[in-house]
């Protein structure tokens, strides 16, 4: 999960949607993947929500690209937060997303009792921690204040990479699913919350953030680079997929699409323009 579209009311949002897009148990038969019960239409262009970058950047190189040859028609809308993607998904006003990790997707579905499923991995975005007051994490000090997103998965996720660099000290055994409250020493640092999409923006008011890899792309900060100390990638489970509504996993237009965002093409692409700061993360399918 560049700023083309700047969505902040959800219903105005559901309304604009409705009309804008007019003009992730699934089906053991392709030809009856839609959720409604009727037939996908392969003629149509199919439409995915996405985070600016690099979602939308490796979904229109695919449209560029790679769609032709595949026979797809495909549309990308962009939206610049964590929220409507799902929700424009789940009510069917787009055919599926790619801006997301899976435990944010299955704290999503718990809260708003959604029905969004994974189809398949594509890349991981090393969450950073970044400064513009600050040149090495050892200079992190008693008395300064980090900024970290307030949405559950990803302020676990969070406290976890400032744990894992002796800057807290966690409660045991809490592990993604951290808070503020679990911080057991926080070593003198204060900590201010924020919607992850306004991280970047606290950096001038802040001694540090963490922010997560799509945010510090747009806010033209290179996360291989600029940041103090980055998400180990091995073996991490944040990888972001490409979602559909339950019932849309073999919808024709999904599966060339899955396909190709898991090409030798779209790896060579994402290595070539991110150099480290966003990784492939093919292999197997994302599970439900």
């Amino acid at each position: 999960m560049r700023k083309n579209i700047k969505l902040t009311a959800l219903a105005a949002t559901a309304t604009a949607l409705a009309l804008g897009l007019t003009a992730c148990g699934s089906s053991s038969d392709p030809s009856s993947a839609k959720a409604d019960g009727g037939k996908a239409d392969e003629s149509k262009p199919l439409v995915i929500a996405a985070s600016p970058s690099p979602h939308a950047d490796v979904l229109n190189f695919v449209k560029d690209k790679l769609a032709a040859k595949e026979g797809l028609k495909l549309e990308v809308k962009e939206f610049t937060d964590y929220v409507l993607p799902n929700t424009a998904t789940e009510q069917s006003q787009v055919d599926g997303n790619y801006f997301q990790h899976k435990p944010y997707l299955d704290d999503f579905n718990k809260k708003n009792n959604t029905h969004v499923v994974p189809v398949v991995n594509v890349h991981l975005e090393p969450l950073g921690l970044y400064s513009k007051k600050i040149e090495a994490i050892g200079d992190i000090k008693a008395g300064q204040t980090i900024a970290v997103p307030n949405d559950t998965t990803n302020e676990g996720r969070a406290l976890q990479l400032l744990a894992a660099n002796n800057l807290i000290t966690l409660k045991e055994g809490v592990g993604t699913s951290a808070k503020l409250s679990d911080i057991t020493d926080k070593k003198g640092l204060e900590f201010k919350e924020l919607e992850a999409a306004t991280v970047p923006r606290a950096l001038n008011d802040v001694d540090a953030a963490i922010i997560n890899g799509n945010y510090a792309l747009e806010a033209k900060l290179s996360p291989a680079k600029d940041a103090l100390v980055l998400e180990k990638a091995e073996g991490n489970p944040y990888a972001n997929f490409l979602a559909v509504k339950d019932g849309n996993q073999n919808d024709p237009r999904i599966q060339k699409l899955a396909k190709l965002l898991n090409s030798d093409e779209v790896k060579k692409f994402i290595e070539e323009k991110y150099q480290g700061s966003v990784v492939p993360a093919f292999g197997a399918p994302a599970t439900s």
